[in-house]
């Protein structure tokens, strides 16, 4: 084909709220994909409800705009650690990444790990400092941190040399020198005139465009070579069924095609595509063929995998399987057995759970799921707990019922059969005051100082924790800095094994009989229980509704009424102030339980309850109880 397609293939990469997706609204508004009437919202490409209300990107997904007569397809990457497998593959689908920093906290330890992954790839990134328009940005020094950290990560002389530009996302707005912007705000950081979709103060992002389409050469035209195309994520379609996503490396996909997937045991099977997609704009787009250098979409191999290679059946040339990073973090999900069992959910049984389970397996390639002893259990293995809740939240949104365990840190062997356990680098940024506190309990948790700095007022701190360390962590470490400490970790490495860490010190109150808590009953536990219900809750025998001030467990009964008087009546403590319940979030919930404990999810709650509800069962196993007198 001689009129080839010019075709760039981009990455935005950064750590969480650096403004990728911010980045990608821009791209779309500015390169005409919605109609001037459209009604679009924030970070259109955070589809996702979990997503949305998080803020944060979940699950990479492509898009496209045209910028002249060039086509560059966008994947917009997530930024946290536990989402890792979804961006080392989307590298290998890229010319280029765009190195989001943010202007004022600099480089962060996922900056480090997915920049690490595209300079091992031999790509070229362009920086670009964001949000220039906050108050404590600090832009020279973070350029210089960006050239320490390109220096650490060994990248050659070429990396080194990296175009530079600065940028408001929100505003759509990319310059080359940050100078060229600093007469369009006023003090609070405001913009003296309303934004537009096609920037601000006649700037936008044309700068970038420029530099992408400058800095990388377009693809080879290898529309005469025999097909290869890499499959580097999966999606699933309620009609049409699993869907294969990677970049046409060499050659040209045809709908209606017979090809050879290659496996990854190296056989290799011919089977037949039913329909080829590329992406325009954020829409999928059924073609009759695509060229190489197009990231495409394609249906008809119900079995195809990640890694796998699309190939010319009379000439196969597969590509070097995509490895995936192995999970650190497992928890058993469980059929909810508690006396409230079925009462909200539609999916109760161990087969909805396990249809469940296997759907998830067809997109979510982190994920590892086993059978146990009991059908009524399987063994899921992740890459942390922000990995696993938002499975266990998605699955609790569409009606399901499950118990699941305290998550398990994951051990691997090493030379001489030694025990490794994982370990993550954690940077913290907490005010001056709270440092001690923090690094105490780091200490106490294994924790290895690699870097203590100070400056306004705020203590940075880099560590390296064992990730059994860190489970519970979070909640205490915002109860020790007052809600004004940052906390960010990644997955760094396996290491050996450093020995036992103290877990939870304080014993749980535990309901004694099924029924309504009372306010009076509530009163009278709260002197020795942070309580976790308020009243007017219904609660069973075995339920944990409060943490004891001490460290062993209590039963109580939190259904308790005042019995009626000659001088008052039943009803009269109804005016008792009581102290606010806590309410957990998953995550909270999934750190606080302990190992013969249990979150039990329904569609509209979360419980905590002990894995066996009866006392004698408790009892038997010799744990420690104290009975309400």
């Amino acid at each position: 084909m001689s009129d080839k397609q010019k075709i760039i293939n981009i990455a935005v990469i950064a750590h969480v709220d650096a403004g990728k997706s911010t980045l990608v609204d821009a791209f779309l508004n500015q390169s005409g994909v919605f109609r001037d009437n459209e009604q679009v919202v924030d970070c259109v490409m955070d589809s996702d409800d979990i997503e949305r209300e998080r803020g944060i990107t979940i699950y990479s997904k492509n898009c496209s705009v045209m910028h002249g007569d060039v086509k560059i397809n966008i994947v917009d990457t997530p930024g946290h650690a536990d989402f890792s497998s979804e961006v080392e593959r989307i590298i290998k689908t890229v010319d280029t990444v765009i190195l989001l920093v943010d202007s004022s906290e600099g480089p962060m330890p996922q900056t480090r790990f997915v920049l690490k992954k595209s300079l091992e790839q031999g790509i070229n990134p362009i920086l670009l400092i964001n949000k220039i328009d906050k108050k404590d940005a600090r832009i020279d020094e973070v350029v210089d941190e960006v050239y320490e950290l390109f220096m650490d990560l060994e990248a050659n002389d070429q990396q080194l040399d990296f175009p530079i530009l600065y940028g408001v996302a929100r505003q759509g707005i990319v310059v080359y020198d940050p100078d060229d912007i600093r007469d369009i705000h006023v003090e609070g950081g405001e913009s003296k005139i309303k934004k537009s979709a096609k920037g601000m103060n006649g700037f936008d992002i044309t700068p970038l465009f420029e530099t992408i389409i400058n800095h990388v050469k377009p693809y080879p035209d290898y529309n005469e070579e025999p097909l290869q195309l890499q499959i580097s994520a999966l999606a699933y379609d309620d009609y049409i069924g699993r869907l294969g996503i990677g970049r046409v490396t060499k050659g040209i996909v045809k709908s209606g095609s017979t090809i050879a997937v290659a496996r990854g045991d190296g056989q290799i099977e011919q089977k037949k595509i039913n329909q080829v997609f590329v992406y325009r704009g954020l829409k999928r787009v059924a073609v009759d063929q695509a060229e190489a250098g197009d990231i495409v979409v394609v249906s008809g191999i119900p079995d195809i995998s990640i890694g796998e290679t699309i190939c010319d059946p009379s000439d196969p040339h597969p590509l070097e399987m995509i490895k995936i990073e192995e999970p650190t973090l497992s928890m058993y999900f469980m059929v909810n057995k508690s006396p409230f069992a079925g009462k909200v959910g539609k999916f109760v049984t161990s087969r909805h759970l396990r249809e469940r389970l296997d759907k998830e397996l067809e997109v979510n390639v982190g994920l590892k799921v086993e059978e146990t002893d009991s059908t009524d259990s399987f063994k899921v293995s992740g890459r942390g707990e922000l990995h696993l809740s938002i499975l266990i939240e998605n699955m609790r949104r569409e009606g399901y019922e499950l118990a699941v365990s305290k998550p398990e840190v994951i051990m691997q062997r090493g030379e001489n059969n030694k025990v490794l356990e994982p370990v993550e680098e954690v940077v913290l940024s907490v005010p001056d005051e709270y440092s001690g506190s923090v690094i105490s309990k780091l200490n106490l948790r294994k924790g290895m100082m690699q870097e203590m700095k100070s400056e306004n007022g705020f203590t940075r701190l880099e560590y390296l924790v064992p990730t059994r360390g860190l489970l519970g962590y979070r909640s205490e470490f915002i109860n020790d800095t007052r809600g004004e400490g940052t906390m960010v970790r990644r997955f760094e490495k396996f290491d050996e094994y450093m020995g036992d860490i103290a877990g939870r010190v304080n014993g749980v109150a535990i309901a004694q009989e099924e029924g309504v808590s009372t306010p009076y009953a509530i009163f009278n536990i709260s002197e020795r229980v942070q309580m976790f219900i308020e009243p007017g809750t219904k609660v069973y025998e075995g339920m944990i509704i409060g943490m004891n001030a001490r460290g062993e467990d209590m039963v109580v009964n939190p259904c308790k009424v005042k019995k009626a008087s000659n001088m008052r009546a039943a009803g009269s403590d109804e005016n008792i102030k009581l102290a606010p319940a806590r309410v957990f979030s998953l995550e909270e919930a999934l750190e606080f339980i302990d190992d013969d404990e249990l979150v039990e999810i329904v569609p509209d709650d979360i419980r905590l309850r002990k894995k066996y509800l009866k006392e004698l069962e408790r009892r038997r196993l010799g744990k420690k109880i104290k009975t309400e007198e």
